[in-house]
């Protein structure tokens, strides 16, 4: 017995000195990796509180992959090296001088270049945009590329699986790349279902043990379709029934965007460049890019943007955007988690005297990302930034417009999930006409809104304000 009690002893020491090492360990590393304390403070926080659970977590959700390489460079050139910008007349939609140094940010940072003459139509509810996607489908005569976060296996799913099917049987060539966490919700009898019938089918970064935690955080938020390389989508919309049918609560307000000319180019190259990341298939075939009308004088950059590479492009270019608004910035949002950096730029427009509008649901589909998100709103009142509640539904459309001037749209939230975790694709549109389109789109939501006065704010319980502050310690891991 006393040697048996010993031995357990040993064990156990050994064990908890192993482990406390392990958990002290992480924690000078994540220090050294001058991370934003923002970042770094809740895991330290995890790690000492429940160091069992935050080691977990760690491995599945904390490591920083920003040095990685998902694809090398010289892929990455040939791919890109596609799009051609064109000669943009003079006489022609041009960008605001203030906005210069923005179109010159993102061209340096991601190779964005300047694209004049796409026409750009307007979705704001699933019902038209799959309506119009599925048209675009039937008429296709070459090829279907689509791309999805969440492609679930409901009504609205298989009825697009069915449609791909049948394209396949007419000799058009189709590729479906969905994200393996996103796409969850849907059985794998789905995906395979289409395989079978000719279709080729990845995952993006799919998740199996023992690689998982190396991909479960950083996940393809993109929704992209190329029909043709001549008509592309973009935008906030997946595939499930909610976007066509709504929540309990009301309707999906929701935007997305169909895109014909140079634009489509580039949609082409994101998702060539996913689809060689799933798939390890080089297309560089000259036929995905056929050459582009021009449709209007609208000048537009797409950027994409990941948690590979040095530089948070689409923060910054968010930054500039905000920053350099003369008149108004507007913004449409589901979730509100702001980078200091961020939230900063708002600050200061809105005390600068520009009006600055924030527009985010009352009630979310995720209860964690919503308290936290009604912890950022009492200092954005006192700066003087109007916050409205949209109480229609569930407001899930990504908008900025800023001066009549410039509008972003996309894919991307403005949270820390989507702008340091996320694979994401943006767009940035210098047109006039587009630009007063989109703010009439949230001028016209505003009807649908609640404006949040500081009265109103102060009056709320001291225990939802707590419960509030605690889960903004986490929102940068939301």
């Amino acid at each position: 017995m006393g040697d048996a009690s010993f031995w357990e002893i040993l064990v156990s020491t050994i064990f908890i000195l192993l482990y406390t090492i392990t958990i002290i360990g992480l924690i000078v590393v994540i220090i050294a990796e001058n991370r934003n304390p923002l970042k770094t403070i809740p895991w330290v926080i995890v790690l000492l509180l429940a160091p069992g659970v935050g080691l977990l977590f760690y491995f599945f959700f904390g490591q920083d992959n920003r040095k990685q390489r998902i694809i090398s460079r010289k892929t990455y050139k040939r791919i890109i090296k596609q799009p051609r910008t064109g000669k943009i007349p003079h006489d022609v939609c041009s960008v605001p001088d203030h906005y210069k140094g923005l179109t010159k940010l993102l061209n340096r940072s991601r190779t964005s270049p300047l694209l004049y003459g796409s026409a750009i139509r307007v979705f704001t509810n699933g019902k038209d945009k799959f309506q119009a996607l599925f048209d675009d489908i039937r008429r296709a005569k070459q090829h279907v590329h689509i791309q999805y976060y969440i492609f679930n296996d409901d009504e609205i799913g298989t009825q697009l699986k069915e449609l791909l099917i049948q394209k396949v049987h007419e000799g058009v060539e189709v590729r479906v790349l969905y994200d393996d966490v996103g796409s969850w919700k849907a059985k794998n009898r789905f995906f395979r279902e289409m395989e079978k019938e000719g279709i080729e089918v990845y995952a993006f970064l799919k998740v199996v043990f023992p690689v998982l935690t190396s991909k479960v955080n950083y996940r393809n938020h993109r929704k992209v379709v190329v029909i043709d390389g001549k008509i592309g989508y973009m935008g906030g919309m997946n595939v499930a029934d909610r976007y066509v049918k709504g929540v309990s609560w009301g309707v999906w307000r929701d935007l997305h965007f169909r895109i014909e000319g140079k634009g489509v180019q580039c949609l082409q190259t994101a998702f060539l460049l996913d689809w060689y990341v799933a798939s390890k298939q080089l297309i560089m075939d000259k036929r995905y890019f056929p050459k582009a009308e021009v449709f209007s004088n609208n000048i537009m950059q797409v950027i994409t943007s990941g948690p590979v590479g040095p530089w948070r492009v689409l923060t910054q270019a968010e930054i500039y955007l905000i920053t350099n608004a003369r008149k108004y910035v507007y913004i449409q949002t589901p979730y509100f988690l702001p980078t200091e950096g961020l939230s900063q730029a708002l600050q200061v427009a809105a005390r600068s005297g520009v009006d600055v509008r924030i527009m985010i649901p009352q009630r979310s589909d995720t209860r964690m990302a919503h308290l936290a998100t009604r912890s950022f709103l009492a200092e954005m009142i006192r700066a003087g930034i109007k916050i409205f509640f949209y109480q229609a539904g569930f407001l899930h459309s990504k908008l900025i417009v800023s001066d009549d001037d410039v509008a972003c749209i996309g894919s991307a939230n403005m949270d820390f999930r989507s702008l340091e975790h996320n694979f994401e694709i943006n767009a940035f549109v210098y047109q006039r006409d587009f630009a007063i389109g989109m703010r009439k789109i949230f001028m016209h939501d505003i009807e649908q809104c609640m404006l949040i006065t500081p009265s109103i704010w102060l009056k709320r319980p001291l225990s939802k304000r707590f419960s509030e502050s605690f889960m903004r310690l986490f929102s940068p891991l939301l």
